[in-house]
């Protein structure tokens, strides 16, 4: 058997306030799998934690990123991910402050023949 992409997720999250990498790649990755309800495990009578999920996250200071904190998002199966510079910084003008946009990408993979 060989691992084969079945689905291609993606999403946008933000952190208005507070400038936070990891807070803006939940709200990414969240925003990329809970717009839909995955039935192809069990359409091909798998468990759905048979499900290998690859994340990418585009984000400003992906160092600061905390990627177990992201991965913890997944709700079936195991997943790696890569963080990588991307995403937008937007400075406020009344302070320091920046918001933060992150986009990522989640290909769930299947073992099948």
């Amino acid at each position: 058997m060989a691992m084969k992409r079945v689905v291609l997720e993606i999403g946008m999250g933000t952190d208005i306030r507070g400038s936070d990498p990891t807070k803006a790649a939940v709200r990414a990755l969240r925003d990329a799998l809970w717009h839909n309800s995955l039935s192809i495990a069990k359409a091909l009578n798998m468990d759905t934690d048979s499900m290998i999920t690859e994340v990418t996250i585009g984000v400003p200071d992906p160092d600061r990123v905390d990627r177990d904190e992201v991965l913890a998002v997944l709700p079936h199966g195991s997943g790696t991910i890569n963080v990588v510079e991307g995403g937008l910084k937007i400075p406020k003008d009344d302070s320091d402050d920046n918001t933060l946009i992150a986009h990522a990408a989640a290909v769930v993979r299947l073992d099948l023949a």
